[in-house]
C-alpha cells in the first residue's frame, strides 16, 4: 500500500447535489480533471466547469434510461488497478485506461423512494446498481483512491489535498473506505428488507440491519461500557427525530426511557383530551389524561411522587406555561412533547439542565414496526406490539358486568400495562395510574407492590385512603391463580382486565364473583420482557 495518492482525476456522479458545485469548483481549482454523468454533468456545466463526460471514456453512449453508464472497464479499470503493480500499469496502458483517483458518488435515493410511499415498480427503478459497484471499487483499492459517499466529507477531502499538497493520506482514505461500505450495506440492507415486506416474506434466509450514527454517546447504561445512537431513516415521530431545544446532552439512558414514555403517551391523540407519562426506568411510574395537561401531569404525578423525581415526562399535546411551570418545581431529566410555547420555553430557559425534545407529532402507535433484540450468537426479531382492544372486543365473564366509567379505566389501565415490564399489574382510577407494579417474577408481588405505592402516596398526600379504594386493574397476562386477583381485590379494585386463557380461569373468575368484581376478558395479551 501506498503513502500519499495524488488526486489529478475524479468521477463525481451523484443524486443529492447539495454541495456539488462548491466540490466541482474546488477540484477544478487545484488542478483535477472531471469525469461526470447524467444530471451530475449537467449541474456542474451550468455553474461553468469543464466536465468530461464518462460515455466520451467508455465508448459507450449512457444506454437503457440510465442503467448503463459506469459498468464498464473503462471506469472500474481507473478504480481498480493497483498503481505500484507493474502488470496492471501495464494493462491500463496497453488499453488506454486512465486511473480514477477521487471517486464521489451517492446513491439513487431509494430509502427515500420507500419513504414516500412508492410502488413496486418506481421503488425497484430507485435500486442503484452502477453506484454501489463503484464504490466497492474503489473502497476497495483505498491504496490509491479516495472514495467519499457522503456530503458531509467534501469539506474534509480538499482540506486533506490541501494538507498534503493535492493528495490524500492513508489513514484519511482508510476511514472514508470504512464509510463506503458501511453506505453500501445499508443500502443493500434497506433493499432486501423493504423486498422482504412487500412480498410477505415474514422470516427470510438472511435479515441485514443498519442505521445511520446520530450521536456518540458519553458512555452506555454504564460509565464502562461504550455506546453510540444510530437512526434507522424511518422518521417516526420520538426521541430518534425531536429537535432538542435545550439541556445537557441525552445519554443512554435518557434515550431509552424517553422513547418508552413517548410511545406510551402517544397512545392517546391527543384531539381525545391531554394525557401525560411519567416514566423512571423505562417503566411508567404515572400516566393519566385530565381536561388541560396540567391538571394530566398533577394526577400522574400523584400516582408515585417518588419515583416521579429524575424521571421522564412526555406530553400528548404541545406544552403550555402553567403546565411547564408545575414541572419545574422538580428535577426531571427530560421533557418531550409535540411543541411547546413561548411560555413554556421562557420557564425551562431557567432550567438549563432540562431537556426539552419537540417532535411536531405524535407516534401512530398502529403503525407496524420490528423489535429486535441481540442475544449471545444472533438476534431475536419480532413486530412491534400494536395490538389494540376496544370495548366492543372485550368479553363479560362475571356477573356483574362493569359500569361504564369503569370500561373506560379498564381500558386505559389495559393501554398502559401494554408498556409496563412483566408482569405487569396497573391500578387506575378516574383517568389516571394509582399503582403500577412492574417486572416481578410473580404477578402476585406486582399486585402487592402496586398497591403498597398506593398506600405510601396516600399517606404522602394526607388522603384518608388509597386511591386504589373504588380502582380497577389491568394484568398484562392471565391470573395463573386467584390470589393476585384477590390481592388486588383487597387494594380496593372493583373491576379487572386481562387476557385470560389460563387453566384456572374458571377458578379466578369465580373468585371474582365471591368477591362483587367484574371481570372483563381481552384474548390478547401484553408481555414486555
Amino acid at each position: 500500500m501506498t503513502d500519499l495518492a495524488p488526486v489529478t482525476r475524479a468521477l463525481i456522479s451523484v443524486s443529492d447535489k447539495t454541495g456539488l458545485v462548491e466540490l466541482g469548483r474546488a477540484l477544478a481549482e487545484r488542478g483535477v480533471e472531471i469525469l461526470s454523468t447524467g444530471g451530475t454533468a449537467h449541474t456542474l456545466r451550468e455553474a461553468g466547469l469543464a466536465v468530461r463526460d464518462v460515455a466520451e471514456v467508455t465508448g459507450f453512449p449512457e444506454m437503457m434510461d440510465g442503467r448503463v453508464k459506469t459498468l464498464h472497464p473503462m471506469v472500474h479499470g481507473g478504480l481498480l488497478a493497483l498503481r505500484d503493480n507493474p502488470a496492471h500499469v501495464a494493462a491500463m496502458e496497453a488499453h488506454g485506461i486512465g486511473p480514477i483517483d477521487l471517486l464521489v458518488v451517492n446513491l439513487y435515493p431509494f430509502e427515500e423512494t420507500v419513504a414516500r410511499g412508492g410502488d413496486y415498480a418506481t421503488c425497484v427503478e430507485n435500486i442503484d446498481i452502477g453506484g454501489p459497484a463503484m464504490i466497492r471499487a474503489a473502497a476497495k483499492n483505498h491504496g490509491f483512491v479516495t472514495v467519499v459517499v457522503d456530503v458531509e466529507d467534501y469539506e474534509a477531502v480538499i482540506a486533506d489535498m490541501d494538507q498534503h499538497g493535492g493528495a490524500t493520506c492513508p489513514k484519511f482514505r482508510r476511514k472514508l473506505a470504512q464509510r463506503a461500505f458501511a453506505r453500501t450495506a445499508a443500502y443493500d440492507a434497506a433493499v432486501s428488507t423493504w423486498m422482504a415486506e412487500a412480498i410477505g416474506e415474514e422470516a427470510p434466509r438472511r435479515r441485514a440491519f443498519a442505521g445511520t450514527l446520530a450521536q456518540s454517546l458519553r458512555y452506555g447504561e454504564n460509565p464502562h461500557q461504550r455506546a453510540a445512537f444510530y437512526v434507522d431513516g424511518s422518521n417516526r415521530p420520538g426521541v430518534a427525530t425531536a429537535r432538542q431545544v435545550q439541556g445537557k446532552e441525552l445519554s443512554y439512558n435518557n434515550i431509552n426511557d424517553t422513547d418508552a414514555a413517548f410511545e406510551l403517551v402517544s397512545e392517546f391523540a391527543a384531539d381525545d383530551g391531554p394525557a401525560c407519562a411519567i416514566i423512571k426506568h423505562a417503566n411508567p411510574c404515572g400516566v393519566a389524561r385530565g381536561a388541560t395537561l396540567l391538571d394530566a401531569y398533577k394526577s400522574a404525578f400523584d400516582c408515585d411522587r417518588t419515583s416521579a423525581f429524575g424521571g421522564i415526562i412526555a406530553l400528548n399535546q404541545p406544552l403550555d406555561g402553567a403546565t411547564a411551570e408545575e414541572i419545574a418545581g422538580i428535577f426531571t431529566e427530560v421533557v418531550i412533547a409535540p411543541g411547546a410555547d413561548d411560555a413554556a420555553m421562557s420557564i425551562f430557559a431557567k432550567k438549563k439542565n432540562l431537556r426539552l425534545l419537540l417532535t411536531e407529532g405524535l407516534a401512530d402507535p398502529a403503525a407496524a414496526g420490528r423489535m429486535i433484540r441481540q442475544v449471545s450468537g444472533g438476534y431475536l426479531v419480532q413486530d412491534k406490539d400494536t395490538g389494540r382492544i376496544g370495548a366492543d372486543e372485550l368479553r363479560v365473564v362475571t356477573k356483574r358486568a362493569p359500569s361504564e366509567a369503569e370500561m373506560a379505566d379498564l381500558l386505559f389501565a389495559w393501554t398502559v400495562a401494554k408498556h409496563v415490564k412483566s408482569n405487569a399489574i396497573v391500578y387506575v382510577r378516574d383517568g389516571a395510574t394509582v399503582g403500577v407494579g412492574a417486572g416481578q417474577m410473580s404477578r402476585v408481588d406486582s399486585c402487592r407492590i402496586a398497591a403498597r405505592k398506593a398506600v405510601d402516596m396516600a399517606e404522602a398526600l394526607g388522603l384518608p385512603a388509597p386511591l386504589t379504594q373504588g380502582s380497577v386493574v389491568a394484568s398484562d397476562a392471565f391470573f395463573p391463580f386467584a390470589d393476585g386477583l384477590l390481592t388486588a381485590a383487597e387494594a380496593g379494585a372493583t373491576a379487572v382486565i386481562h387476557p385470560g386463557g389460563s387453566m384456572r380461569d374458571d377458578e379466578v373468575i369465580a373468585a371474582a364473583d365471591e368477591a362483587g368484581l367484574a371481570m372483563v376478558l381481552t384474548g390478547q395479551r401484553h408481555f414486555r420482557h
